[in-house]
């Protein structure tokens, strides 16, 4: 298992899945699909799991912890931003040639931070013990995946019927 110390995600529409790329560019490097169900999976229960593990949000009156949640995110953003590099392009192309299926997500609480660990039908994976900024930020980055996806949108419209195909007859078939 290797030791996740930089992840990129990366949505491609020809997938239809989200690419995570690990350690991109360095030796150890990895990649794995993640699929819908699994990122948004995650992401449904994410909010809940961090207000959770949350000191000040358990020691907050509940009428504000929703709010400090929040400002606690933005916090863990902008935190976080330094550390945002752009990810070689060539690494990205390499990665998803050689991307393994994501079988398991699995994020636990260990005191003041967190493991992370991801694993792919292959057997092979990543770990990492993570600051709550950093898990912020990782979730950050999925939702702008998800986004860029329209996952949570309206389904996509097929293509318009042009005229000549509406008045072409049908085969039938018994």
């Amino acid at each position: 298992m290797r030791v996740l110390k930089t992840i990129t995600f990366r949505y491609d529409p020809r997938e239809d899945r989200i690419l995570a790329g690990i350690n991109l560019g360095h030796s150890e490097a990895w990649s794995s699909w993640l699929t819908r169900r699994l990122v948004l999976a995650l992401l449904e229960r994410a909010p809940e799991f961090i207000a959770s593990t949350s000191v000040l949000a358990k020691q907050a009156p509940a009428a504000v912890r929703g709010e400090l949640v929040a400002f606690e995110r933005d916090a863990a953003i902008a935190k976080t931003a330094k550390a945002m590099t752009p990810t070689p392009t060539d690494a990205l192309k390499t990665s998803t040639t050689t991307a393994d299926l994501a079988k398991q997500l699995t994020i636990s609480s260990q005191g003041d931070r967190f493991r992370m660990e991801l694993q792919g039908e292959s057997g092979h994976g990543a770990v990492a013990m993570l600051a709550r900024a950093e898990l912020q930020r990782i979730f950050q980055m999925l939702e702008t995946e998800v986004a860029k996806a329209a996952w949570l949108g309206a389904p996509v419209k097929p293509p318009d019927v042009t005229v000549a195909e509406k008045n072409t007859p049908k085969p039938v078939r018994h």
